[in-house]
C-alpha cells in the first residue's frame, strides 16, 4: 500500500513540473545560453559606478558653499526642483520633507528653480538628460545668468531702424 501512495505521490508531482515547466519564463535559458562579449563590454563594473558617484558628489560639494552641497541634500534637492518641473507637486512635497528634515537650505530649493525657469528655452521636452543637465548645472551655480535666446533678438526688429 504505502508503495502505491509513493507511487501516485511521485507521478502527481511529476504532472505538476510537466504542466508548470512551459509557464516559466525562457530569459532564464536564454541568459544561461548568451556569451555576446558586446553586452558583458557594454556594462559598467558595479564597483566604479559608487566611485563615480562618490566623485560627483565630491566636486559638487567643493563648488556648492555650505550644506547645499552635502550628498544628501544634492540628491534630494535635484529630485524636488526635477519633480516640480515636471508638475509632479505631491512627491516633490513629500521630497521637500525629508529635504528640510536633513538640515538643507530651501532657498537653495527657490534659487535653483528660479535659474532652471530661467534657462527653460535649453530643456528639450522630449530628453530627460537635458532636464537633468540643466538641474544639476542650476544646483551647482543658480545665480548663473541665462543667456540671451538667439531666435528672439534675431527676430525681434532694431528700435532705431526707420521704414
Amino acid at each position: 500500500m504505502l508503495h502505491r501512495v509513493l507511487s501516485i505521490a511521485g507521478g502527481l508531482c511529476a504532472a505538476v513540473f510537466l504542466l508548470a515547466a512551459p509557464m516559466a519564463p525562457p530569459t532564464s535559458v536564454a541568459l544561461a545560453q548568451s556569451t555576446d562579449a558586446k553586452t558583458v563590454d557594454k556594462k559598467t563594473p558595479p564597483a566604479q559606478e559608487p566611485a563615480q558617484k562618490v566623485d560627483e558628489y565630491t566636486e559638487i560639494q567643493r563648488a556648492v558653499a555650505g550644506p547645499a552641497g552635502n550628498p544628501e541634500c544634492v540628491w534630494l534637492g535635484r529630485r524636488v526642483v526635477s519633480l516640480l518641473w515636471r508638475d509632479d507637486l505631491e512627491t516633490a512635497f513629500r521630497h521637500l520633507d525629508l529635504y528640510d528634515r536633513f538640515g538643507c537650505p530651501a532657498g537653495h530649493i527657490q534659487a535653483t528653480f528660479r535659474c532652471l525657469i530661467l534657462h527653460a528655452g535649453s530643456i528639450a521636452p522630449k530628453a530627460p538628460d537635458s532636464l537633468n543637465g540643466r538641474v544639476e548645472a542650476c544646483w551647482i551655480n543658480p545665480s548663473r545668468p541665462a543667456a540671451p535666446a538667439p531666435a528672439a533678438s534675431a527676430a525681434a526688429p532694431s528700435p532705431t531702424a526707420k521704414h
